[in-house]
């Protein structure tokens, strides 16, 4: 199994090596070269699976030979043994046709666990067969960075380093970030927006001295690996509805693209998905982009859902390689146009992307609602990003099972939860001394120069 970036000019990668590299030498995303599919008996037998064997299932052509199927298997289990919930990824009927997949049963509450603590341990496996260390950069709107923390704390070969916005992520997801004590571990909050660190990521990935130097390795959804995790309860959700002897559509919030890529992922694969719903808060650029065919950066405004506070959607970049026929080329130019502020995207393209995906938007006044209604209809309290998917696929319901992503879990945003419903969202047990622990942290500017020097002065040699 080969990657390749795109932008078209970076060199072939196997999985491992795409997985430790992240971003391309030449700033694209890395891809799978062929999409391997899975027949409809394939799909079938996984009626009744556990995760860990649906994951196993699912990911194993995409991996290639550099781990061994027991090697594989060890990392699948032990990234989800820590999981709060016997099944990983519960689903609870909402109403009529219409389901919420729980992804918020991991160690930090939130989807990106699934990625990030499988990807934690393929990282070890490979950093302890190579004798290599790595220096992790990450940039967060709220969710990755504590899942990337609480995956990689601790291990002798990993510098973590995580840039979020000062003052745009809860008081939970911060804390989440801040508490933890291991010295390879790093808090950094900068004065800026989450466009600006996932911006200055880049810049470093782009730095090629510095890169090499410390050797410099990504976590963001930038990295396939991610991508592939997340594809994992596309499958074990539709099957438990049906698959593939019946549809099912997903609606998926989103800022950075990553989770609802999976989505296609995983219907590139031969799951029968009728519809791909984006979801997006009043930070509407993708749907906006589909409505216009215009990819026009707008600001962002502070909201009640910070992790989809975005202009920036890093995995939107893959969408477009295909929408474009895999045209490297086409794809570095129009990346290059949006340093400017946006660009057009071709009629061919645009009808490609709308073919694949629906979109809608939910407003700050519709998610408090949407909380509300939710609770009194059903009892179930979910956070702001849920709520804006299931206003969302209120739009979106047929005659196919909706599955809406529940992202994240509602005691990660208490406050808008109590305004808008009334009711105090608790933390689990294990983490009831969140706020009793001491923060550590480090405020820097948005600045490239900084970043790199303090990273410099802080990873252990």
């Amino acid at each position: 199994m080969k990657y390749v970036s795109t932008r078209g000019t970076a060199p072939e990668l196997s999985f491992e090596e795409a997985m430790l590299t992240g971003l391309a030498r030449d700033g694209g995303l890395y891809v799978p070269a062929e999409v391997p599919t899975l027949s409809r008996d394939d799909i079938a037998s996984l009626a009744g699976q556990s995760y860990e064997q649906v994951a196993f299932t699912v990911m194993r052509p995409f991996i290639g030979e550099e781990f061994s199927d027991r090697e594989l298997s060890a990392c699948i289990r032990h990234a989800y043994a820590g999981f709060g919930h016997a099944v990983r990824a519960p689903l609870v009927q909402l109403g009529a046709n219409h389901f919420l997949l729980e992804l918020f049963h991991g160690p930090t509450l939130a989807f990106k666990d699934f990625a990030m603590q499988l990807i934690g341990q393929l990282f070890q496996a490979a950093l302890e067969k190579r004798g290599q260390k790595v220096t992790i950069v990450g940039a967060t709107s709220g969710d990755t960075g504590s899942a990337a923390i609480e995956a990689f704390r601790g291990l002798d070969n990993v510098d973590v380093f995580i840039l979020f916005p000062d003052g745009r992520v809860s008081d939970v997801q911060r804390r989440q970030m801040t508490t933890p004590v291991e010295g390879n571990v790093h808090a950094l909050a900068v004065d800026g927006d989450f466009d600006d660190c996932q911006a200055r990521l880049k810049d470093m990935f782009n730095h090629f001295e510095f890169r090499d130097a410390v050797g410099l390795a990504g976590v963001n959804s930038i990295n396939w690996a991610r991508v592939l995790a997340q594809v994992v309860y596309y499958f074990t959700s539709a099957v438990a509805l049906g698959a593939p002897h019946r549809e099912v559509s997903f609606t998926v919030p989103t800022g950075n693209f990553g989770d609802i890529f999976a989505g296609y992922i995983a219907k590139q694969m031969g799951l029968p998905i009728r519809d791909l719903v984006i979801a997006t808060n009043q930070n509407d650029i993708l749907h906006r982009t589909l409505e216009t065919g215009a990819y026009t950066k707008a600001g962002v405004t502070p909201s009640i859902s910070p992790s989809m506070d975005i202009q920036v959607s890093s995995n939107f970049e893959r969408a477009l390689f295909d929408a474009y026929g895999r045209d490297g080329a086409v794809v570095a130019e129009q990346m290059a146009e949006l340093a400017g502020g946006g660009f057009t995207i071709s009629q061919g393209a645009i009808d490609f992307l709308r073919g694949v995906f629906k979109s809608g938007r939910a407003s700050e006044h519709e998610t408090m609602e949407t909380i509300k209604e939710t609770w009194e209809a059903t009892g179930e309290v979910i956070c702001p990003h849920t709520a804006v998917g299931v206003k969302v696929a209120n739009e979106h319901l047929s005659d196919v099972p909706m599955i809406t992503l529940a992202t994240a879990h509602p005691a990660k945003f208490p406050d808008a939860v109590k305004k808008a419903c009334g009711r105090d969202a608790a933390l689990p047990p294990r983490m009831s001394d969140l706020f009793d622990r001491e923060e550590r942290v480090t405020r820097v500017p948005n600045d490239l120069t900084a970043l790199e020097t303090l990273i410099l002065n802080e990873r252990r040699a």
